[in-house]
């Protein structure tokens, strides 16, 4: 999936019960006395915005509102957790149970943590409140799917696709996909088999898996148990291809996926040998995935100034130093750029930054450009 940003557009109709507990649409926070419980509202009702665009789960089957705790003390999270008899992991944690009034999501909110606990945990307890007992593939692989789900400076939801598990899945001997489908499985291998099936459907390009996929969700139900549900979905999923056909296409799926760094290695190469559109192709395919990485932009400016458009190549290059890129390198790109453009004052400008920044690498080349424009004035 390509680089979303997600608008919290949402009407966030808080209401304070008492000074520590917070009431959402979805959900009833508690809180310890300046632990963000506003703040984790617009958070958590975002995250569950999302994760009903995929799912469209009608909120009449669930009982809200779900249950949330925050502790603004590490110490006093990880003990309520160890409490529960439950593994401690930093930043939140989702305790499922039989009774649907002590299902909780507990956050610590005293440390930063680790920043994909809350939309991995949040999903879980969004996803058993309407399926107690879901495919544990389905589980597993769209945890691992929505934890790249992150909040930028404005508290918008960003989405960035995780591939951090494909090269893992490309080097595995894969299962039979019925294995995938109805295993109650665990550990990290499971966890990539489960993210890969989940990509497969929602990436492939093909609409008949996507549909199925989707339709799928429909068979879930609240009081089947996990194997009858992880049964169901496979059944309604084989509706309309073999399981023969589907694991030709989800292998070559895999083959055709390529990570940031593949993108990158594959443009760059592109690029030394002269076949620009390729490489093209390339950078702006890694620009999709990772578009804070720098060097996607960087390489863009390079081809924009190879076909002289020289306006386009200056703003891909102002947008790899904003992202990180090496500042000496990109001011002297930006100082070729302008120079070959007709724009004499901005080239002096560029260069002279470049130089300062880095003179042992800059100033001489950058000194003898800006002698070759004052002679032409």
């Amino acid at each position: 999936m390509r680089k979303r940003i997600f608008v919290c557009l949402f009407v966030f109709a808080a209401m304070a019960v008492n000074a520590a507990v917070v009431q959402t649409a979805h959900y009833e926070i508690d809180a310890d006395i300046g632990g963000g419980g506003d703040s984790a509202g617009r958070q958590l009702e975002a995250l569950f915005e999302v994760f009903n665009h995929v799912f469209r789960f009608d909120p009449a089957d669930a009982v809200f509102p779900l249950k949330v705790k925050i502790f603004t003390n590490t110490d006093e999270y990880n003990n309520y957790v160890s409490s529960r008899l439950a593994p401690v992991i930093p930043g939140a944690l989702y305790l499922h149970y039989a009774q649907t009034d002590k299902r909780e999501l507990v956050i610590d909110g005293g440390s930063s943590g680790d920043t994909q606990a809350l939309p991995v945990q949040a999903f879980f307890q969004f996803f058993r409140a309407f399926v107690s007992q879901p495919p544990e593939w389905m589980q597993e692989g769209f945890a691992v799917f929505f934890s790249a789900l992150d909040f930028n400076d404005s508290n918008n939801l960003v989405y960035e696709e995780n591939l951090a598990w494909l090269t893992t899945v490309k080097n595995m001997k894969i299962p039979p996909l019925e294995n995938i489908f109805l295993e109650e499985g665990d550990g990290p291998d499971f966890q990539a088999l489960s993210w890969s099936l989940v990509s497969f459907f929602l990436n492939s390009g093909k609409e008949e898996y996507t549909r199925a996929l989707t339709d799928s969700f429909m068979t879930l139900s609240n009081v089947n148990t996990e194997a009858g549900n992880a049964q169901a979905v496979m059944r309604r999923i084989l509706l309309g291809t073999t399981m023969e056909d589907l694991t030709k296409d989800y292998r070559n799926y895999l083959e055709s996926r390529k990570t940031f760094a593949e993108l990158v290695a594959d443009g760059q190469k592109a690029y030394s040998l002269g076949d620009k559109d390729r490489a093209q192709d390339c950078f702006l395919a890694a620009m999709e995935q990772k578009s804070g990485h720098y060097v996607p932009y960087y390489y863009l400016g390079l081809l924009a100034y190879e076909k002289d458009d020289f306006a386009k190549a200056e703003q891909f290059y102002l947008a790899s130093i904003n992202r990180g890129a090496d500042q000496g390198a990109g001011f002297y790109a930006l100082g070729i750029n302008a120079a070959a453009a007709g724009k004499s004052a901005e080239a002096v400008d560029y260069l002279g930054r470049a130089a300062q920044i880095d003179p042992g690498k800059y100033k001489g080349k950058a000194d003898n450009v800006i002698k070759m424009l004052a002679q032409k004035r």
